[in-house]
């Protein structure tokens, strides 16, 4: 058994909420040992010995049926997870920024194509590149200003869910990942 990261995707946006003390109850119902969460933003660290695969497609099925919600949900290992954070191609960005590099989980990959018209959107030094199924942004004034975060869509990219980089690195401390 081992720990497992848990990311869902627009959680607490648009009206999509499942406070965190029931997700953590959802998970140990599901019989994942240590639930816990991160902010109420859509992150959770569980212990389980299931593959990713089917664990995103037990807490999807979960999630509507405990919620009524129709979440994706990507999972990802500690060594996964480290990989993430070595891959990152803006460490100097976000040692200094860190709230202003964010890391996009795809749940199948990025889009054929989506990577270029992402980039197309890049205006005032903005930055993004892929590595394996990791989008990496670098906003240097910040992801609220951005056209990328106004006009990216899973519909352009795939479906994904980001987090800043203190939010990776806190996930990765949860996981033992770092």
């Amino acid at each position: 058994m081992t720990h497992r990261i848990i990311l869902f995707r627009g959680m607490n946006t648009g009206g999509v909420r499942a406070p965190v003390g029931e997700q953590r109850a959802m998970a140990e119902a599901m019989g994942l040992k240590n639930p816990r969460t991160l902010a109420a933003s859509g992150n959770l660290v569980v212990e389980s010995g299931k593959g990713a695969e089917a664990l995103e497609a037990d807490i999807e099925t979960a999630m509507e049926k405990t919620f009524g919600l129709k979440v994706a949900a990507m999972v990802r290992t500690p060594e996964q997870w480290a990989k993430l954070i070595a891959a990152n191609p803006f460490p100097r960005e976000a040692a200094a920024h860190p709230a202003k590099v964010v890391a996009m989980v795809m749940k199948e990959g990025v889009k054929p194509g989506g990577l270029e018209a992402v980039q197309a959107l890049a205006r005032n030094g903005e930055r993004v590149e892929a590595v394996g199924d990791v989008l990496f942004f670098w906003f240097p004034d910040g992801q609220g200003q951005s056209e990328i975060f106004k006009k990216a869509t899973p519909r352009m990219l795939g479906m994904g869910t980001g987090r800043n980089w203190n939010t990776v690195l806190k996930l990765g401390e949860m996981a033992g990942a770092v």
